[in-house]
């Protein structure tokens, strides 16, 4: 039977498939989100051409994270569990640790223009292995977030009386506004805070040593609750640097910014190298000054008959440091307000950023598609709202403890092939970040990191030994470091490269 030219079209017609419906809303989103001022080359490396800011900007904007205020709430939660003495050089030991691991990755980041999930993936963990990796670090943006955003809330709980639920839905949410932009709305607004910032923190502890130029001899007395008579205890030691190490995936914050770094020239090269050695591991000097100014205000609220979960607040912190410099209460509440909004919204920007890059590659991996880094935006806030409703904040040093073994176990296992593999020739120089060219799993990272990780946690739950228990930091990363060579020298660096690069011509 033959059919008519009327009824083939209308069999064909059948068959085809309808054309798919895109609305206005989702055709004007897909194009928003493809605008790479607001994308920031989440899931590639940061071109040159878009690498177009100063030096000058980019380190600030970087250092525009130091802003928070965990740091005080770390030192005092340090001297108020563990004495004056032990607390100090742990900030060192933390400061040493840090610096040392943050000074490698903050070089490679900058040279190559790489976020800390490509550099992950080209420093011995392979293409699937950095999904891990940023999980962890997702991890640390969002538990930071709720810290932050929990601070923040109390502020404007003491202030404006705000119910903490509304405060925190508050504090979570006003960044969001401000990070759709990236880099280029978030530098203007470190740049604005910045020196408003900057007179505010040092204020406080200028006129407390005016006011009492004994302090510090007073404070290197103080015991806090540990009974240890204010002497210097080796496990005391090892368990407040625990707490504090945990801060080490802050140098990813700063590697998100530093990938904007323009590209080193022999004309700017020394402007360079101290822009990337003071925004990237840099950060931790401000940062031992303010966990050392988080004990010496601890130790103030206390000797003020405040409660020691006061003496941990840093809203409470800073409100005793600002009625040394003001004579009126409602003053000092009120610059201690503005202080502590002006300090969280800063970092919470960064929390926000580097969090909604580590959820772009986290899902882009598992799920094959990307909806935009300003889903992970909202993502990482709404989380941060749900840990804030446990209360996360009142069991700071169990989560920061814990989160510490894993989180040291991860950089270190980068650092050691930064430092270590690629001198010995253990792994190939440079940083291949490319999908074509990596192993899916580089048993160099992904196996250094599972093994510290275990150790160190084992350690951390009491299974070595009670005399182990407090220096689970330092196993993690004494074991991360000897692992990775022996690692990549069995597996004589096989997995580092799937195939031969092409080398495109210039």
């Amino acid at each position: 039977m033959r059919l008519s030219t009327a009824e083939l079209t209308a069999n064909a017609a059948e068959q085809v498939e309808p054309t798919q419906r895109i609305v206005k809303i989702r055709r004007d989103y897909n194009t928003w989100v493809a605008n790479e001022s607001i994308e920031d080359y989440a899931l590639r490396f940061t071109p040159r051409s878009f690498r177009k800011w100063s030096i000058l900007r980019v380190s600030n904007t970087a250092l525009g994270a130091i802003s928070f205020l965990v740091l005080e709430a770390i030192g005092g939660t340090i001297a108020v569990n563990y004495g004056f003495i032990n607390a100090f050089w742990a900030i060192l030991a933390v400061g040493a640790i840090i610096f040392l691991t943050g000074l490698p990755i903050s070089y490679y980041a900058a040279k190559y223009g790489l976020d800390m999930d490509l550099l992950t993936r080209g420093a011995s963990f392979g293409y699937i292995g950095s999904t891990i990796s940023s999980f962890i670090y997702a991890s640390f943006t969002f538990i930071l977030f709720a810290l932050e955003a929990a601070i923040m809330a109390y502020a404007l709980e003491l202030y404006f009386h705000l119910p903490l639920y509304i405060g925190y839905l508050v504090s979570a949410l006003v960044v969001i506004p401000l990070v759709t932009h990236g880099i280029t709305l978030i530098s203007r607004i470190q740049m604005i805070t910045q020196p408003i910032w900057l007179i505010l923190m040092f204020l406080p502890f200028l006129a407390i040593l005016h006011h009492d130029p004994d302090i510090i001899s007073k404070l290197s007395m103080f015991a806090g609750i540990s009974g240890q008579a204010g002497e210097f205890n080796l496990h005391m030691f090892g368990a407040a640097t625990a707490v504090g190490v945990a801060l080490i995936p802050q140098i990813g914050e700063q590697v998100d910014f530093l990938r904007f770094m323009p590209e080193k020239t022999a004309q700017n090269r020394w402007r360079w190298n101290i822009g990337v050695l003071m925004a990237g591991p840099g950060w931790v000097f401000l940062g031992m000054l303010k966990m050392l100014g988080g004990v010496l205000l601890a130790y103030l609220v206390i000797q003020s008959d405040m409660s020691f979960q006061s003496a941990v607040n840093p809203t409470h912190m800073y409100l005793v440091g600002f009625n040394y410099a003001f004579n009126s209460y409602d003053v000092a509440l009120a610059v201690t307000t503005l202080f502590v909004v002006v300090s969280q919204i800063k970092v919470n920007m960064t929390n926000a950023y580097a969090g909604s890059l580590a959820w772009s590659n986290f899902f882009a991996r598992l799920t094959h598609s990307h909806p935009g880094r300003v889903v992970w935006v909202v993502f990482n806030a709404v989380i941060a709202i749900m840990l804030m409703e446990l209360d996360v904040f009142k069991a700071l040093e169990q989560v920061l403890g814990l989160y510490s073994n894993i989180a040291i176990a991860w950089i270190t296992a980068v650092v050691a092939d930064l430092v270590i593999n690629k001198p010995l020739g253990l792994s190939p120089k440079g940083i291949e970040f490319r999908r074509a060219y990596l192993f899916d799993i580089n048993p160099v990272g992904v196996g250094t990191m599972f093994l510290a990780s275990a150790v160190s946690i084992a350690a951390f739950a009491g299974l070595l030994g009670d005399a182990l228990t407090s220096f689970s930091s330092f196993i993690a990363l004494g074991t991360a470091l000897i692992t990775s060579p022996l690692i990549a020298w069995f597996t004589k660096g096989r997995y580092y490269i799937a195939r031969k690069p092409f080398v495109f011509p210039v």
